[in-house]
């Protein structure tokens, strides 16, 4: 049930979150909806100057500098469909850290995973714990849902907390940005992301090796899921071809950690089990 409710809410925000030419504001006056221009030649994606500043205030991130040849790793978990071992062994085997953002019930169904993520030093990003649309809830409400899984992953592996949150369905305001920042998040969107959350639906690991290797971009932070093959067996081809073109692989908390008068704000979370 999960799985189908998961992909349900994917499969309607993905146009949103990937497209550069949708109307960024919804019915809800004041809710926004990721998007930007993809990558192309290696320039780097564009959100947008509205996008830009409003990111910018908050100290949210969606890519590095355009300057260095730097990509960041991130994924979203929802649930676990059997590939994120092989992402796992990929990243231990290349010595990637990359940020894993996680909903509360990836939290309870795949502990041992996470155990492994945090074991292996990556990074755990709040995804929230019920998976809701955050633009439309109360600030109480927001700030259930990161306690919450925050509550839960002190609980299985006695990480003390998450600093880097990510909307579920790419959708936020400035009132979430101002909520997070009050509470100790930091916002990280990403500049590099495809249509590769349909687990039924696999068409090889060339379709994500290609979508990737068309975005690439420096200070790339890339979005990727664990649902299907095609990202597990493209992700060790693509990080090989990166490589050759003189790209390197860093953590978003070492990019927040460059970025000036912030460095310090939000320090990486005790990696402890």
């Amino acid at each position: 049930m999960w799985k189908n409710h998961l992909l349900g809410v994917v499969i309607a925000s993905a146009i949103v979150f990937i497209g550069a030419t949708v109307n960024p504001f919804s019915a809800f006056a004041d809710e926004l909806h990721w998007g930007f221009k993809k990558a192309q030649n290696e320039q780097p994606a564009e959100a947008g100057a509205a996008f830009d500043q409003t990111l910018e205030k908050y100290g949210a991130l969606y890519k590095g500098s355009p300057d260095e040849k730097v990509i960041y790793l991130t994924f979203d978990n929802g649930y676990e469909n059997g590939y994120t071992a092989s992402i796992l062994d990929t990243l231990k085997k290349e010595k990637i850290q990359a940020t894993f953002f996680l909903t509360g019930h990836y939290l309870t169904s795949a502990t041992p995973l996470v155990k492994r993520m945090i074991e292996e030093g990556h990074d755990i990003g709040n995804h929230s714990y019920g998976h809701p649309n955050m633009a439309r809830i109360s600030e109480e409400e927001i700030l259930k849902e990161w306690k919450k899984f925050d509550d839960k992953l002190r609980e299985i592996t006695k990480v003390e907390r998450t600093i880097f949150a990510r909307p579920p369905e790419g959708s936020f305001n400035e009132k979430l940005l101002q909520v997070g920042n009050d509470a100790g998040y930091r916002h990280i969107f990403w500049s590099v992301a495809f249509k590769d959350w349909l687990a039924d639906k696999p068409q090889g690991w060339k379709y994500s090796y290609d979508n990737l290797m068309s975005q690439l971009h420096p200070g790339a932070i890339v979005l990727m899921h664990t649902v299907s093959p095609d990202n597990a067996e493209a992700l060790p081809k693509f990080i090989e071809a990166a490589r050759k073109k003189g790209y390197r692989f860093d953590s978003i908390n070492n990019l927040v950690n460059k970025e000036a008068g912030l460095a310090g704000s939000f320090k990486t979370h005790d990696r402890s089990l």
